[in-house]
């Protein structure tokens, strides 16, 4: 899972204009760099022109997905990601970096700016933050923990009944279930219920 480039980009009334990006571009040749940050800055900024205001929205191109948010207010942004990379965390980042640039550069500011004269220096903090999803993202590291807790109980069981005991005879000699549940168990066994699973 990656992320490539983040951009804030102002959509004017004709044509979009760059504010600021950060890039990744570790991945990509030496040789190749220049011509496929200037693709990423074209590609978000042909996106944040067709995309209307107050939408939000993911373009697949090739084996990357293009992230979008587009304010009310005219000011977007887009993330460009492999096609893993979860997209409510691109989502919750381009939230994130549009409140924050808007807090910090006055609106006065955006459709004449450029990377240039534009002071915003957290991007590349983003960028690098968020390579991770899971440190950079609260859910997603919540969900993923519970994800291996699933993965543990059911290797735990499995490895259980790898040794050759059954459940039915682990039943039959527990010391912590009384005549009545060995019965209930057993029933339920018979009529194929919720312990045909177990």
């Amino acid at each position: 899972m990656r992320l490539y480039s983040i951009s804030i980009i102002h959509k004017g009334t004709t044509k979009a204009n760059l504010l600021k990006a950060a890039y990744d571009l570790s991945p990509f040749g030496f040789f190749q760099r220049s011509s496929i940050q200037e693709f990423m800055t074209f590609t978000s900024a042909l996106i944040v022109e067709r995309t209307s205001l107050g939408s939000r929205a993911s373009i697949k191109e090739q084996e990357y997905l293009c992230h979008v948010y587009v304010r009310n207010d005219n000011l977007g942004a887009v993330v460009i990601a492999d096609a893993e990379y979860p997209q409510r965390v691109c989502f919750t980042l381009l939230e994130k970096v549009l409140e924050e640039f808007s807090r910090q550069v006055d609106s006065i500011d955006w459709p004449s700016g450029n990377p240039e004269t534009i002071n915003y220096k957290a991007l590349d903090i983003y960028l690098s933050k968020y390579q991770n999803p899971r440190e950079a993202d609260a859910m997603t590291k919540v969900q993923a923990e519970l994800d291996e807790t699933k993965i543990i109980l059911h290797n735990t069981m499995e490895s259980l009944l790898e040794r050759g005991e059954k459940l039915d005879d682990l039943v039959a000699k527990s010391e912590h279930l009384g005549l009545q549940s060995k019965a209930f168990y057993k029933t339920a066994r018979k009529q194929n219920s919720c312990c045909e699973i177990m």
